[in-house]
């Protein structure tokens, strides 16, 4: 059923309380607004510029769930640990889960304990999660994607169960009474408007609102030195970790690499490595170890980049914009 109006004023007066912030930043307020309004919107804002507050903050104000759609595992528990830091019902369904864990939160599904569930495409079609979703009495407000993009990027082939999706409202309000309605929206910081026609058209958005910002982002500075020798790189490597001891992020190619370099490293800083080889409890902790500053330095493949809010570690607790290092 269509849910009940929030006053402006509640809005505000939850931001603040929940965030701390006393008002948003454009356009911030214009998607909260449309979510609330229940429309469908495409939203392509900058790394770091508040996507995921726009959908949490109208799911938190609603009684029922929202379902977030989110590619990673990583990134899931990233914005859900944040969720449970805050005291708020919000849970991530995903394979990686302990069965004690994964029960419990399909009886809070089922209870509709939650506000916020975050799923990866393949976990939304699933058996035991859409089984349960499509329930009548359970009320749905909105199917949230996040990091929208990966839907142009990897549904082709890759993960197919990313250009179901567009199915996913019709067949969940062909559970629910007459009249019910649920709003789709999209958020990703990179899609060309090649990508928001795909998304527009593979989801059947109905007459969105799309807010679009510009992408750049000045705080980051972007630089490339040439070196010509396994040594040199080694030596402007040394040179630049002592310059920056919190630097953040060293980037290599392989497993192998980002072991090695992380082993020659760790005499002298706090470094662990990190990769897709590792176990999921060890990546999820080294990712917790970082963004604590428990860790100066982690030498990682592109799995690290892919699944964590890298950027808030950067803007917050890193404020040097010379935070990565591709080795």
């Amino acid at each position: 059923m269509v849910e009940q109006s929030v006053a402006w004023a509640d809005v505000l007066q939850a931001f603040q309380q929940i965030w701390g912030y006393s008002d948003f930043r454009s356009p911030q307020d214009a998607i909260v607004r449309a979510l609330l309004n229940r429309q469908d919107i495409l939203v392509v804002l900058p790394t770091g510029g508040g996507k995921s507050v726009c959908f949490q903050l109208p799911a938190l104000l609603q009684s029922g769930l929202t379902l977030v759609v989110s590619p990673l595992v990583a990134l899931m528990e990233n914005q859900v640990q944040e969720l449970h830091d805050k005291a708020l019902p919000a849970a991530t369904l995903h394979s990686q889960l302990p069965p004690p864990v994964r029960h419990r939160t399909l009886r809070a599904l089922e209870r509709q304990e939650l506000r916020l569930l975050y799923v990866s495409p393949e976990t939304l079609l699933s058996p035991p999660v859409w089984e349960r979703l499509c329930q009548p009495k359970l009320r749905l407000n909105g199917l949230i994607l996040d990091e929208a993009h990966c839907l142009v990027q990897w549904g082709e082939t890759f993960r197919p169960a990313y250009r179901r999706l567009g199915t996913v409202r019709k067949a969940l309000l062909d559970c629910r009474p007459a009249g019910s309605t649920l709003p789709i929206a999209a958020f990703t910081a990179t899609a060309d408007p090649a990508a928001q026609t795909v998304l527009r058209e593979v989801l059947q958005l109905q007459s969105p609102q799309v807010v679009r910002i510009n992408p750049h982002r000045p705080n980051l500075d972007l630089r490339v030195k040439a070196v010509i020798s396994e040594g040199q790189r080694k030596g402007v490597l040394k040179r630049y970790l002592e310059q920056h001891p919190n630097a953040g992020l060293v980037y290599v190619r392989t497993r192998k690499d980002s072991e090695a370099l992380a082993q020659q490293l760790g005499d002298r800083y706090r470094v662990a490595p990190y990769h897709a080889g590792l176990s999921s409890r060890d990546r999820r902790q080294i990712e917790a170890d970082w963004m604590a500053d428990k860790l100066q330095f982690v030498v990682c493949t592109s799995a690290f980049a892919m699944g964590t809010n890298a950027h808030k570690k950067v803007q917050f607790t890193n404020p040097s914009p010379e935070f990565g290092w591709c080795a």
